[in-house]
């Protein structure tokens, strides 16, 4: 007895010890390439563009001093970021709306039809396209010249039905818009197939009981099927707005974010890489990331709730 009651203790430890082990590796993975380069970002933001500290910094006669917000301060009222916001607020009410509303029409509209599989696919393709791809090959539709022969599919169909090209990529808001018309090209496809699940999940039986009952077919979409799949709508179009928060690619590879087709993240890159200041380069992702985690937290918890109800 003695024997037994001394081992409850070791096994007790033992229970409060063995996940911890378990968690190690991730944990040190975590650390490693998520909570250092986090931490280190946030003290790039504070470095001026030679890489000292603010303090160490001498005010010159006639000239103001750098402050150790000056990294902040220019990604918030800098012209460059101003229109950086407002094209990437231009692209959250844009593209997540008509990225939402064409997936969930095509997934409502893809299971009634007997080649649901096939249609569906075809939708999804332009996933299986990297990005850049899909810039290089929206590039060449937009494409305009000023000879008398058009390579761009829009100005050769413009031109052929009597009309004049259009310089698509060059005239803001048309570009910053045009640019949107890819990622709704490429991100369609993504909701549609999370959507199409979520309504295969529906309970027939409640449809049935609402046509029974009067209900017209735009009636029980609106009161029985929208409600029912609202959790994973609100993941879906938080997950979209992450996913525009950090667009990238699209606006790099066929503006480079000239014409005004500025956005944050390719601000970010430009400073990073281009004009090698890395302490405005951090101070740009520290206010991106900020933006983000309040929509993963949203998406988070409604994630969970979603699964703690099936």
């Amino acid at each position: 007895m003695a024997a037994s009651t001394q081992e409850i203790p070791s096994v007790m430890k033992q229970g409060r010890v063995v996940p911890w082990l378990y968690l190690l590796p991730a944990l040190v993975v975590m650390v490693t390439f998520i909570v250092y380069p986090g931490l280190n970002t946030f003290y790039l933001s504070f470095l001026n563009d030679s890489g000292n500290a603010p303090a160490t910094q001498t005010c010159v006669s006639g000239q103001p001093c750098w402050g150790i917000f000056e990294n902040y301060r220019y990604a918030l009222t800098a012209p460059i970021m101003r229109q950086a916001f407002l094209n990437n607020l231009l692209w959250i009410i844009l593209m997540v709306s008509w990225t939402v509303l064409l997936g969930l029409l095509i997934a409502t509209l893809a299971d009634r039809v007997p080649y649901e599989s096939v249609a569906k696919a075809v939708i999804f393709l332009p996933m299986a396209i990297s990005f850049v791809g899909a810039g290089v090959i929206w590039k060449f539709v937009y494409d305009y010249s000023t000879g008398p022969t058009q390579i761009g599919l829009l100005n050769a169909i413009f031109t052929a039905l009597g009309g004049r090209p259009v310089t698509w990529l060059t005239q803001w808001p048309l570009n910053t818009i045009m640019l949107i018309v890819v990622g709704v090209w490429i991100w369609t496809g993504f909701c549609m197939t999370i959507l199409a699940a979520s309504l295969k999940n529906v309970p027939t039986e409640v449809i049935e009981a609402g046509r029974v009952d009067g209900a017209s077919e735009w009636q029980v979409f609106a009161n029985i099927t929208i409600p029912t799949i609202m959790p994973t709508l609100i993941v879906v179009i938080t997950t979209m707005i992450i996913n525009v928060l950090k667009v990238f690619d699209i606006v790099y590879v066929m503006t480079g974010g000239n014409f005004g087709t500025e956005v944050i993240a390719n601000r970010l890159y430009g400073e990073m890489y281009s004009r090698f200041n890395a302490g405005r380069a951090a101070a740009i992702a520290v206010l991106l990331i900020a933006v983000i985690i309040p929509v993963m937290v949203i998406n988070i918890r409604r994630f969970r709730e979603q699964e703690a109800s099936r």
